[in-house]
């Protein structure tokens, strides 16, 4: 489909090594576009990807290691994006962290933790990719963020409010990058089958499939295919959105 061809863009997926991360570079790549792939560090898992998609999609792929809730990383990794590729089409803020704790049981330092990544780390990285956007004509900046960052959720007061934070950014930065051609969403996962899913407990999981519209999980595909509209030219005149991809799950 012309409007999903993404030949001649760049983009940049933070915390890409697994998960929805992963999904969304292997969708991007599929439909053309080079990739960057980024985690805290070159594991060995990023560096598979990477070969996977050079292989499979013959693009342009190259791992960035920064932990996006150090600044000065940040900062180095989209030096890095322009020294390689000379642009950037299309920044996708992936990279999160979830611990759960009930109130009065949180520690200062999950808070940090939690805040520093989910939410300064997508500052971070938006402030960074904006200006290599413009450079570029314009693009797409696509935040995640989370079902529970609108609904709340018990056990994760952090959590949530990290992802409150996040869905309050990026309407922030849709209005303000508006005019240079940059437009920023959000996407709001619910209950998708990853890594991070698989401890829940057995009786827990019946009841949050109990609880969904569509009597199952999501899966990354699912979310990685709404990433790939907002990465393409057919939402060309979307932003300011947090779209939700949770089939009907009501919390």
């Amino acid at each position: 489909m012309p409007g999903l061809d993404l030949a001649g863009k760049v983009a940049l997926i933070t915390g890409s090594s697994r998960g929805i991360g992963k999904a969304i570079a292997t969708r991007l790549a599929e439909h053309g576009a080079s990739v960057v792939l980024n985690g805290r560090s070159a594991s060995a898992a990023l560096q598979r990807l990477e070969e996977t998609l050079r292989s499979e999609y013959g693009v342009e792929c190259r791992t960035v290691a920064a932990d996006v809730g150090d600044n000065a990383q940040v900062s180095g990794m989209f030096r890095t994006v322009f020294k390689t590729f000379g642009r950037l089409d299309v920044l996708v803020n992936n990279a999160g962290v979830l611990q759960e704790a009930l109130i009065g049981m949180i520690s200062g330092e999950q808070i940090r933790e939690t805040f520093a990544t989910n939410v300064s780390g997508t500052l971070s990285c938006m402030q960074a990719g904006a200006r290599l956007l413009q450079r570029s004509g314009g693009g797409s900046i696509i935040n995640m963020t989370s079902i529970v960052g609108a609904r709340g959720n018990r056990g994760q007061l952090a959590y949530s409010a990290s992802k409150g934070a996040v869905i309050a950014a990026t309407l922030s930065a849709a209005k303000e990058l508006a005019p240079t051609g940059i437009r920023v969403n959000a996407i709001a996962p619910g209950y998708i089958d990853t890594e991070m899913m698989s401890g829940v407990p057995v009786k827990t999981h019946e009841s949050l499939i109990a609880s969904i519209g569509m009597g199952r999980m999501g899966s990354t595909e699912d979310v990685a295919d709404v990433a790939l509209f907002l990465a393409s030219p057919l939402s060309r005149y979307v932003t300011g959105q947090v779209i939700g991809v949770d089939g009907g799950w009501v919390i």
